[in-house]
């Protein structure tokens, strides 16, 4: 029962994170809303939201800010990590749409592997290099329909589209030691707040005439789903953790552009050409070989530790 609890959780976020995406693609398409404007109030209220519940709970959620060390790590997450991610997803999926966004996504292991690679000054393992090999000839198919000669998103989309694979890898890599020092929900809350802030200030929200339409009854309930299925997302995907494993995790993930692709399919009537489609799948199968390659490989160097000692 508690796997399958584990389970409910990862396809529960995974569905309302791939939702959140559609429905940012309306908007975006039917309103004069922005990308700034749209991402600076949804991070302000959920930040402040779990932050005001772990505040209810009585748990320190302040210390972390007032410790410099840590303070300025979260500071860089928030900017590079949660505001880099948000942005530079919602904007591939300005220039595209939420399936090839969501897509682009899942190369961010890639990076992960390259990253590592150059960090330990080492080749990866061959597993690494049919997963990236795997993966890059999916994302050709999808990008181009199998054809040298078309490219069927723009160049902007596609260096969004880049920018969300190396963001992801940051926001994935980068606060390991502050989520093992901190409550994982703490630093969530504060980086949402933080980076909120943050492009609010940037871009003189309160400036912005965009106001006008918030406050029109529909755009409150729409953009209410928005922050209360983006904030569970996230909540579900990381409590998930604690009952199944990170290979599960990451297999089970995949349900996010599923759902989005038959969201689009039904609200948008936009749907990827057959070759497309079969770059998507490859994609989702080296990503998941990935992964799974990654656990086995930690396996083997356990056995291999106890043989030694």
């Amino acid at each position: 029962m508690v796997r399958l609890k584990g389970i409910l959780m990862i396809v529960t976020g995974a569905m309302l994170w791939g939702m959140t995406g559609s429905i940012t693609e309306w908007v975006l398409a039917h309103t004069e809303m922005s990308v700034p404007f749209i991402l600076t109030i949804r991070m302000i209220i959920a930040g402040s939201s779990i932050l005001a519940y772990l505040a209810l709970k009585k748990e320190d959620i302040f210390t972390v800010v007032r410790t410099p060390y840590w303070r300025n790590q979260l500071i860089l997450f928030s900017i590079l990590g949660m505001v880099g991610l948000q942005f530079t997803f919602t904007m591939a999926i300005e220039t595209s749409n939420a399936v090839v966004a969501t897509l682009l996504q899942f190369s961010a292991p890639i990076f992960v592997v390259l990253y590592v690679s150059f960090h330990h000054k080492k080749w990866p393992p061959r597993y690494q290099v049919l997963g990236i090999i795997g993966t890059l000839g999916g994302l050709f198919l999808l990008l181009t329909n199998g054809s040298m000669r078309s490219l069927l998103v723009s160049t902007e989309a596609l260096v969004w589209g880049v920018a969300v694979g190396l963001t992801f890898a940051f926001y994935t890599l980068y606060p390991s030691r502050l989520m093992k020092e901190w409550s994982v929900l703490a630093i969530v809350g504060w980086s949402m707040l933080f980076g909120g802030t943050m492009l609010g200030l940037a871009n003189r929200v309160w400036l912005s005439n965009e106001w006008t339409i918030l406050g029109e009854p529909k755009m409150i309930f729409i953009m209410a789903i928005l922050i209360i299925f983006g904030t569970l997302a996230f909540l579900l995907f990381l409590s998930s953790m604690n009952y199944i494993s990170a290979v599960e995790t990451s297999i089970l993930s995949s349900v996010e552009p599923l759902t989005v692709m038959v969201i689009s399919i039904i609200w948008f009537d936009t749907m990827l050409q057959n070759v497309q489609l079969m770059g998507a799948m490859i994609m989702l199968v080296f990503v998941t070989w990935l992964s799974i390659g990654d656990k086995k490989e930690s396996v083997e160097a356990k056995v291999v530790k106890q043989n030694n000692t």
